[in-house]
């Protein structure tokens, strides 16, 4: 059985490791995934959810006038089938379409989508802040921060990407606005910061003042140089990786400046992880 009486999900269900190939995903929990009922567990089953699909479930359930012809209407051909474009894209169309209702319903659908129990969902919301161009970085921010904390990965990595272009064009004001977050008793939003400012990133445009000078992110960094936490230690070491390519002795000069100040093990994997290409 899929859901017990109460229309509750089976407890064997949300407990499950997930496939490790899309073919293997049993055909109840594809179902479950694609009408938005339960969250992915892994990144196999977050790939293998159709967004097109999805957001037809979605809009008949709200009756709502998205049509599949208008998502695709965003894409190139070459980009229908790939997720991280059509993740952008439905979010687009969201927000084209909150733009045209009355506000106090708009931000009803806005808080209805934030919270609901699909990641894949919430990942177009992410895209709904990240592309509102009545925005400003610090409100994207600010917006951005319970989807930066997600329980789940996907939302997480999303919703750095949905904000990367906006600390791009505005970097200082974003650099100042992260460094509370680096120093955040949430892990999450410590990895956050870390990770939407690296100079290089990954599926990301590359922050080109950050790869020429690299030291204006250092009081974003400072904070988290001897993090307990693996997660945050992966994306610093990561972020000082990136600026490695282009500024080495940069990288070399805070590492060692680092281990005086903290020779700490966090400290010491992060130093080690961040020359890894020098």
């Amino acid at each position: 059985m899929e859901t017990s009486p109460d229309n509750t999900i089976n407890e064997d269900i949300l407990l499950r490791k997930g496939a490790r190939k899309a073919a293997e995903i049993p055909e109840h929990i594809r179902h479950l995934l694609q009408s938005g009922t339960i969250e992915s567990v892994n990144l196999t089953e977050w790939l293998a959810v159709d967004h097109i699909l999805l957001l037809q479930q979605i809009t008949r359930e709200l009756d709502v006038p998205i049509s599949t012809q208008d998502v695709y209407g965003k894409l190139e051909p070459k980009d229908q089938h790939r997720i991280m474009k059509v993740i952008p894209a439905i979010g687009s169309l969201w927000l084209e379409y909150m733009e045209g209702i009355p506000r106090q319903d708009g931000a009803d659908l806005f808080i209805w989508l934030a919270n609901h129990r699909s990641d894949s969902v919430r990942c177009w919301v992410a895209y709904i802040i990240g592309l509102n161009p009545h925005l400003h970085v610090t409100e994207k921010l600010e917006q951005i921060r319970p989807f930066a904390a997600d329980a789940h990965f996907g939302v997480r990595e999303i919703a750095w990407m949905a904000v990367r272009d906006s600390i791009r064009a505005d970097l200082l004001t974003a650099l100042q606005d992260l460094i509370p977050w680096s120093s955040d008793p949430d892990p999450m939003i410590r990895r956050f910061a870390i990770e939407s400012t690296r100079p290089r990133g990954v599926w990301a445009k590359h922050i080109q003042p950050l790869k020429d000078h690299p030291e204006i992110a250092l009081p974003l960094l400072s904070p988290v140089k001897s993090d307990a936490h693996p997660y945050v230690q992966d994306s610093v070491s990561n972020w000082l990786n990136d600026a490695s390519k282009t500024n080495p002795d940069w990288v070399r000069q805070t590492c060692a400046m680092w281990i005086e100040q903290s020779d700490t093990k966090p400290t010491q994997r992060i130093v080690k992880r961040g020359q890894r290409s020098i």
